[in-house]
């Protein structure tokens, strides 16, 4: 398995993903990973060198936002900025629009729902590496998951006056 230096390294783009999904703001994101990789230097003591390093530092990442950020965000909205950049830098405007009406739609998305999408989507973690990040079983994941994109599904789907939908 890779050193701690390494896996550290490789896990950053990962961070930065999941952290702007989290507080959707770059300056925010920023500050969030710095938190999380002092943290996670602070603290590598109780890593367990035999699992994959990016788990462990997005549970860090994440309780660092529950703690920190959470709060702010309850008290004022943040604003999604314009320019959500999760991936492809060659976007159509169209991909982008959509990229953040699903964004939008996650936000009505109940936190235990929301917080398995994330990192399994935007985190590239696996189910199995969710639930240890989550501290729940692998099949509430795969339950929360599935009922996560039931429901982005059913809001994407375009409604028409007079038509009822099959669900």
């Amino acid at each position: 398995m890779a050193t701690f230096d390494a896996q550290l390294k490789e896990s950053l783009p990962h961070l930065w993903r999941y952290g702007f999904s989290l507080t959707r703001a770059h300056h925010q994101t920023d500050d969030l990973v710095q938190d999380t990789v002092e943290r996670g230097i602070l603290k590598r003591s109780l890593w367990d060198a035999l699992h994959p390093l990016r788990p462990w530092l997005m549970k860090i990442e994440l309780n660092i936002f529950r703690d920190k950020y959470r709060a702010k965000a309850r008290a004022q909205e943040v604003a999604m900025e314009d320019d959500f950049d999760i991936g492809a830098d060659d976007r159509t405007i169209e991909a982008r629009s959509e990229l953040r009406a699903v964004m939008k739609r996650m936000n009505d998305l109940p936190d235990e729902q929301r917080q398995p999408l994330l990192l399994v989507s935007i985190g590239g973690l696996s189910y199995a590496q969710a639930s240890e990040v989550l501290d729940v079983p692998i099949g509430t994941i795969m339950s929360r998951i599935s009922r996560a994109r039931a429901f982005l599904n059913k809001e994407a789907a375009p409604q028409v006056p007079g038509i009822r939908s099959a669900t």
